[in-house]
């Protein structure tokens, strides 16, 4: 059964990348604002900005990378949506597939299309004097933090994509998530905020994923935040995943 699943995941995955290698647009669109906004806040807001860092855009790019995945989770459920519209789930529920390999396929498929729009990002964010001291364990801990938030926000996008009445809701949902890190820690600290926001932006989800992961490319202390982020993660994708199936579940009955 598991090797029945594997395969049947592996063909669709292949099939929804093929469709991204098709339209590369999407994977650039995707890149366009983060790297806009990444832009904005270091040549034109940033020297009126005291983030307490050296450098403007290495204290940036954690909430930038943030953006760059919320962002790119719409087209997952866009996707998702099209699929469902066009009678594609129906015609892989009369053959003999494993029926949760169609969700999966589309996850695997949004987790790669944004980890390519990261790097994307990273290699941007490099050539505006970005620069990390890290070392390996400290990238792939933050590559371990990317890859759960984006499988997390994923899970979160496959809910709409199976339950919106059109396009543009299938994907509006995203924006919200888009929001967030700005009333975080992502753009100025937030000991700077008005009391009410701070105690908002303190104790919200992004906060501590992006001090962690801003924690680990500047080599210092990660502390609390990394274990409240992998919580904060953890917790999100159970809760998505569940909700997710169940939607899935009624939708194929």
């Amino acid at each position: 059964m598991t090797t029945h699943f594997l395969g049947d995941t592996a063909v669709l995955t292949g099939r929804s990348l093929r469709h991204i290698a098709r339209s590369l647009d999407t994977i650039i669109t995707t890149a366009l604002m983060p790297i806009a906004f990444m832009l904005l806040f270091v040549y034109v807001f940033g020297g009126a900005i005291n983030s307490g860092s050296d450098s403007y855009v290495g204290y940036l790019l954690p909430g930038i990378l943030l953006i760059t995945i919320a962002s790119g989770i719409s087209y997952t459920a866009y996707r998702l949506f099209l699929d469902t519209k066009g009678g594609i789930f129906a015609r892989f529920q009369s053959m003999p597939i494993a029926r949760s390999a169609v969700l999966w396929a589309h996850v695997l498929t949004s987790l790669v299309a944004n980890l390519i729009s990261v790097v994307v990002v990273v290699l941007v964010a490099l050539l505006m004097g970005f620069r990390s001291g890290a070392g390996v364990l400290e990238w792939l801990a933050v590559a371990g933090i990317l890859v759960l938030f984006t499988l997390a926000l994923t899970w979160i996008a496959v809910i709409p994509g199976l339950t919106a009445k059109s396009v543009d809701g299938a994907s509006a949902f995203s924006y919200p998530l888009i929001i967030l890190p700005f009333i975080s820690s992502a753009f100025v600290p937030t000991a700077t905020m008005p009391g009410p926001v701070r105690a908002f932006a303190e104790h919200q989800p992004v906060t501590s994923i992006v001090n962690a992961i801003r924690d680990l490319l500047a080599q210092e202390p990660v502390g609390a935040d990394l274990w409240t982020a992998l919580a904060w993660c953890t917790g999100i994708l159970v809760v998505a995943y569940g909700f997710a199936m169940v939607a899935y579940r009624r939708r194929m009955s």
